[in-house]
């Protein structure tokens, strides 16, 4: 067994002056089946550590089933890790940010009556000690004095920049050390003054998360931080990508220089992120400054190795610098190859997916996601529209989170967007109104975690209020998955007006990574052999989606698409590169 403790002016691994030399891996972001070669390329870039988040709503979607197997072996991961010669760092949150669906809160966490987020509100902390104690029973025996390898455990995430409430934090303190914690704790503040202060805690080192001016930054983070090892346990070496932006990008050699000063100044830090990965299924989040803009299913973060595992040019930068201050393997990882190309027709093999959909009771007002503890990714508002049948009219609503697509008499109407911030559209004359709203990705920070889904509020049609609205919950990864189960009946079709479903089939002589090129499909999911892929939308910047290896198999494999708008394209291509986007000019 080992030590490893805060000294004056160091970490001490068994009493001697060690740097942390770290790389974050998210486990939920990478398929499981890819876990122990991620790691593996770390420690070949010259890393010692690797740091990852541990995301609620993974583990907890529904409340009381818990879930800590596949995907979600959080035990597993960090013994691979361990497996690799590699220590591990843990931030358990509760609150994560990360880009990640509503910061990591579960949605029905968010949706109880009257509690106080991120704060001492009784009904919080009770959830907040019942998630932590489960996530505890698997770190604790894996920590270093207990022949582990977990070296460090954060508490809350970046606290300075939501709130002050100290007595929060003394509580998670407490907790942590009573679940069997016994490693050094940290926190994690942007080094402003104000979020140092704020985000501290007694019993937790502070450290800072920035990706320039390291001398600067290190000096404010010494000022609130007199003594030990300087931190910086969020080194951005790139950034994330949201719907109808950029495709964001950094220069390696700029990255390497900011690096560079780091490890110059001696000290230890943490590289957000070494592997992106990618936000499968319906996990991306969301940012609200003003507007609502949701995040990509890709994660790249243009990061030392691409969404697909591959090295980049910033790894091989990275790897140079590190090996001025620690010794570095000589074996590097194989440079990448290109992924097969080919393409795969596709029939639409349900037309009308949204009509099995079962109504639930009809009431006042639109039932929203929350309410319903729907996790599915749409929704259908049904309602009967009163006279005069033969007047066109105007709908409104306080809002519409996120996307909703207007029937009136089965004939397509329009499409209302939050993130153009659209809550209004013109009816023609008719009898029966359908929408179907799609949750784009919860909010994943501040005052809007939690919000709720869906149409939002009494709607009002001219002016009056409309009323007797039933909703159907619609699960979108189901859909696909009974697409694909009809994919060997359906012969090759033509371009598709949604929503509808289209499927195929493909053979591979074996496993191996592909990229789906999403170009002339509008709005929709992907499942490949069942697996959730994640969302794709016309207005990029992402135009591939990545299939993961480990989903394929050597012979038939199935696809399926939902999409909500129209294909001019009935096929699935597949590219020997990802294709993420333009660049900011």
């Amino acid at each position: 067994m080992s030590t490893f403790e805060i000294g004056e002016a160091d970490f001490l691994l068994d009493g001697r002056p060690h740097r942390i030399l770290a790389g974050a891996l998210h486990y939920f972001r990478v398929h499981p089946e890819h876990w122990a070669d991620r790691i593996r390329k770390a420690r070949l870039m010259g890393l010692n550590t690797i740091e990852t988040y541990v995301a609620w709503n993974a583990h907890e979607p529904v409340r009381g089933e818990w879930d800590a197997t596949g995907a979600n072996d959080l035990g597993r991961f960090l013994d691979l890790v361990a497996e690799e010669g590699m220590h591990a760092i843990v931030r358990p949150g509760p609150y994560i940010c990360a880009e990640w669906h509503n910061g990591g809160l579960p949605t029905w966490l968010t949706a109880l009556p009257g509690i106080g987020l991120r704060r001492s509100e009784s009904t919080y902390l009770a959830e907040v000690s019942r998630y932590l104690e489960r996530v505890y029973e698997i770190v604790a025996p894996r920590q270093i004095d207990r022949g582990g390898n977990v070296i460090l455990v954060q508490i809350e995430n970046e606290y300075g920049a939501y709130g002050d409430d100290t007595a929060y934090l003394e509580h998670l303190v407490r907790l942590t050390r009573s679940a069997g914690i016994t490693v050094p704790l940290t926190t994690v503040d942007q080094p402003q003054p104000q979020m140092l202060r704020d985000g501290s805690v007694t019993g937790a080192h502070l450290s800072g998360s920035f990706g320039s001016r390291a001398a600067e930054r290190l000096a404010t983070l010494r000022e609130h931080q007199p003594t030990g090892p300087l931190v910086c346990s969020e080194f951005w070496d790139g950034w994330f990508d949201s719907w109808t932006g950029p495709h964001h990008t950094t220069s390696a050699a700029d990255a390497a220089a900011e690096l560079d000063a780091l490890l110059a100044a001696g000290a230890s830090v943490n590289v957000y992120m070494f592997h992106g990965g990618t936000n499968f299924g319906l996990t991306n989040g969301a940012n609200h400054k003003g507007r609502y803009v949701p995040i990509l299913t890709s994660y790249d973060y243009d990061a030392p190795l691409d969404e697909a595992g591959r090295p980049t040019e910033k790894y091989r930068a990275f790897r140079e610098v590190i090996a001025r201050y620690a010794p570095v393997p000589d074996e590097q990882p194989p440079a990448p190859q290109p992924a097969p190309a080919l393409e795969v027709p596709l029939a639409a093999v349900d037309t009308d997916p949204f009509g099995r959909a079962e109504s639930l009771p009809a009431q006042d007002a639109p039932a929203t996601f929350d309410e319903l503890e729907h996790l599915g990714g749409l929704l259908r508002y049904d309602v009967e529209l009163p006279g005069p049948h033969e007047a066109a009219r105007v709908l409104a609503f306080d809002d519409v989170r996120d996307a909703a697509w207007v029937e009136v008499d089965g004939r397509p109407v329009g499409r209302m967007l939050r993130a153009l911030q659209e809550r209004s559209i013109a009816l023609p004359p008719g009898r029966h109104l359908r929408i179907v709203v799609e949750e784009q990705g919860r909010v994943n920070y501040d005052e809007r975690l939690g919000e709720p889904k869906g149409l939002i509020g009494t709607p009002l049609l001219d002016g009056h209020p409309l009323t007797g609205w039933t909703a159907s919950p619609v699960d979108v990864a189901e859909l696909a998955r009974r697409g694909e189960s009809l994919a060997a009946e359906a012969a090759p079709g033509r371009p598709v007006v949604g929503p509808a479903v289209l499927a195929g089939a493909f053979d591979l002589e074996r496993p191996t990574d592909l990229f789906l090129d999403t170009d002339g499909w509008g709005r929709g999911v992907v499942t490949v052999n069942g697996f959730l892929l994640g969302r794709y939308w016309r207005n990029g910047p992402q135009r591939t989606l990545y299939v993961p290896g480990p989903v394929l198999r050597a012979g038939r494999n199935t696809i399926a698409v939902v999409e909500l708008e129209a294909a001019s394209r009935a096929s699935a291509r597949f590219v020997p590169q990802p294709l993420l986007g333009h660049l900011e000019e």
